[in-house]
């Protein structure tokens, strides 16, 4: 159920799952910023953003239950895909499990860009 009204009921588990990549995301980010091999990954930590950002999107557009949100799910599947393949290129266990919430948020966001 949505927070303030029912109109997103069909949504909810993609928006909850946006919010947990978003927040994985983020903390990767501040995680990997301060790894002293940053160099090697600035593709990664440009994607975590890039995904970060996609997902709060998604998230923002199912709850207004946007005209697009199944268009934009679908690419933040994509963006979701993008990040969980660069985050698995290193062994740190934040890359891990933000590799795992990609994966999770991208099967969600599939699902419900099919909807």
């Amino acid at each position: 159920m949505g927070i303030a009204t029912m109109t997103v009921n069909n949504y909810q588990k993609c928006i909850d799952e946006c919010n947990r990549c978003t927040q994985a995301c983020y903390e990767c980010f501040e995680a990997c910023i301060n790894e002293p091999d940053l160099n090697n990954r600035r593709s990664c930590v440009k994607m975590l953003i890039e995904c970060a950002k996609m997902c709060e999107m998604s998230a923002s557009i199912m709850s207004m239950n946007g005209q697009f949100a199944k268009e934009h799910c679908k690419m933040c599947a994509t963006a979701c895909d993008s990040c969980a393949k660069e985050c698995e290129m290193f062994t740190d266990e934040h890359c891990k499990k933000c590799a795992q919430e990609c994966r999770t948020c991208a099967d969600e966001c599939r699902r419900m860009s099919t909807m």
